[in-house]
């Protein structure tokens, strides 16, 4: 989309024209002006503005990885109330493996093309902290040129919790590097907002650790993600305090691939049954809630469309309104689905590949840390 002056965008909300010029001129959108873009019925003119700074990122390529969600147990003290994954000890439908049961899981998969090992579960109260080393150096070992991007920011305080004596975010982290792993991924972020934080996920790490825990993890050298959950009790003024905050972070110490929007799913979790609802974020406000992101988080390389939440088909809507990654294969996803989702648990690469392409986009195979690994002309 080459795009040189107002007229191209053809904009019919006049509240945009200040924000078009900021962002043809390249120029950093204020807190203000994301509630303008979030207010906006404007959308075509929304969207087109989000994918002129995804263009002039990655120009006409999107990335996917072939990767594998890991979660070894849904073992769970922690209780937020949007969650139908967690269970309790001896609860139906509750698991927990020993490092054997991870290898044998892990073996139902393994395949030459599989770069990413995605590890994200609940906080096993029981658990210690060397069953966590051993796991990320076993899998290192098991499974060569597999990168192990493990452990959310909420498990690494959980980690804290669990050592003795108790070890700090430095350390834990030092640790896991040491072992193996190369990434963070970016869920336990939620919403930053306290009043939110409280309702939702009450006993999970605090905004202000799981800021810190990244900006540790970013100095020593291990590259992030970061999420947000959106569509449950939240204010659009919740979502851009949180991007935000995200975005003061990554000046001040870079080291996040991507932001991922997480749709809230409405089934089998206690907060849906307080809300009295089932009904799934809407189309336009997933779409929108990218295309903010992407204005407003102007330093961040991408921003992610999860097709596990939003479904493929509106995915690869998506990929016109700044998105530039579709996550990857994923292979039974778990959590998700636990708490309504009706997507499948994993696509083949030929159907990415081909929702890429019927975007007009090029799809682009990466690892877990966006090294291109094979460009599809």
């Amino acid at each position: 989309m080459t795009v040189t002056s107002l007229h191209d965008l053809y904009i019919s909300d006049e509240q945009l024209f200040p924000i078009a010029d900021k962002v043809l001129d390249g120029k950093r959108l204020s807190i203000e002006e994301g509630m303008t873009l979030y207010r906006t019925r404007d959308m075509p003119a929304l969207c087109r503005l989000a994918d002129i700074v995804r263009e002039r990122k990655v120009g006409d390529k999107a990335y996917f990885v072939h990767s594998l969600r890991l979660s070894q147990t849904n073992i769970c003290y922690v209780g937020c109330t949007f969650c139908g994954f967690q269970r309790r000890f001896g609860e139906e439908g509750a698991w927990d493996w020993d490092l054997e049961d991870v290898w044998a899981y892990v073996d139902q998969y393994d395949h030459p093309d599989l770069t990413e090992i995605h590890i994200s579960s609940g906080h096993h109260p029981k658990r210690p902290w060397q069953y966590y080393l051993d796991l990320v150096e076993g899998l290192n070992t098991r499974y060569p040129g597999v990168q192990v991007k493990a452990w959310t920011a909420a498990e690494i305080h959980h980690f804290t919790k669990i050592t003795r004596p108790r070890l700090s975010y430095r350390e834990i982290l030092s640790q896991l590097k040491e072992v193996g792993l190369v990434a963070l991924p970016g869920g336990g972020a939620e919403i930053f907002a306290e009043p939110v934080r409280k309702r939702i996920a009450r006993a999970k790490v605090r905004a202000e650790d799981w800021l810190e825990i990244h900006r540790v993890a970013h100095e020593l050298g291990i590259p992030s993600n970061a999420t947000m959950l959106y569509g449950h009790v939240e204010s659009l003024e919740d979502r851009l305090d949180h991007m935000i905050r995200l975005r003061q972070l990554q000046d001040e110490a870079p080291g996040f691939f991507a932001f991922i929007p997480l749709a809230f799913q409405p089934d089998n979790n206690p907060l849906a049954i307080e809300l009295g609802r089932q009904e799934f974020t809407t189309g336009l406000d997933d779409l929108r809630n990218l295309a903010v992101a992407r204005l407003v988080l102007d330093n961040f390389p991408h921003i992610k469309g999860y097709w596990i939440m939003i479904t493929p088909e509106l995915t690869q809507v998506t990929l016109a309104a700044g998105v530039s990654d579709v996550d990857g294969t994923i292979k039974d996803e778990r959590i998700a689905h636990a708490s309504g989702a009706v997507t499948e648990q994993g696509l083949t690469e030929a159907e990415l590949v081909d929702l890429i392409k019927g975007a007009q986009r090029v799809p682009v195979r990466r690892d877990a840390l966006y090294n291109e690994l094979k460009v599809f002309a």
